[in-house]
């Protein structure tokens, strides 16, 4: 399986991705710059946290118009794996690859912790390596991570089983504790926690690792 991170001026977070895919799980990861669209070679795109183009106007608002996401909004259509985390959820909602968007903390605070999540969907490549209802703690670091939704919106999300994790103890306001949602397909994740800052044992927390060998398993399952 092969990774490809996408890298904006202003993500922090791309190394921290290729320590886990690469370092830890021994897979094949290329660094894409922003201004690359030939993602062909790829078979899991993570878009990492981080602050893309500074965070002007708003989270993901000017990443959503880089050259790379136009490839990966391809890739996904094909059915392919797209992973956004934190700053790459933000992303994922302001190219419609997901629906909803995240907005300004509820106290309007910058919130750095650790968390409890519950997995409420374990039927997908990224969370078949979980319990259902299991109870997992990642990091949290973000000022706009309230997701926010129309009824209708949040309606489809629960009747789908598109939200992947919920909050145990809700941070910054999200509707119905959402901390994670996938599309309809399922091939397509975002996430507000970090699972690569809990996958190495170093750092005190694995929760999060268990999401990049659900992956794994899950092309070992497909050949």
């Amino acid at each position: 399986m092969k990774f490809g991170i996408i890298v904006f001026p202003g993500s922090n977070c791309d190394r921290d991705l290729a320590m886990v895919t690469e370092g830890i799980l021994g897979q094949p990861t290329r660094m894409v710059w922003h201004q690359e669209t030939d993602l062909s070679d790829l078979d899991v795109v993570v878009i990492p946290g981080g602050f893309s183009y500074g965070d002007y106007l708003r989270c993901g608002a000017i990443a959503q118009f880089s050259p790379a996401l136009k490839s990966v909004l391809d890739h996904a259509q094909q059915g392919k794996l797209v992973l956004g985390v934190c700053n790459g959820f933000q992303v994922l909602t302001e190219v419609g690859l997901l629906p909803g968007a995240l907005i300004r903390n509820r106290d309007l605070h910058f919130i750095c912790d650790r968390v409890s999540l519950k997995v409420e969907n374990n039927t997908l490549p990224w969370t078949q390596s979980y319990d259902s209802g299991e109870i997992i703690t990642l990091p949290i670091a973000h000022g706009e991570g309230r997701y926010y939704a129309d009824a209708d919106t949040l309606k489809a999300l629960e009747d789908n089983n598109q939200i992947v994790f919920r909050y145990e103890e809700n941070p910054n306001g999200s509707l119905n504790n959402i901390a994670g949602i996938a599309n309809k397909k399922g091939n397509v994740l975002g996430m507000m926690p970090h699972p690569e800052r809990a996958a190495d044992e170093m750092l005190g927390l694995t929760d999060g690792k268990k999401l990049f060998e659900g992956l794994l398993g899950a092309v070992v399952a497909a050949v």
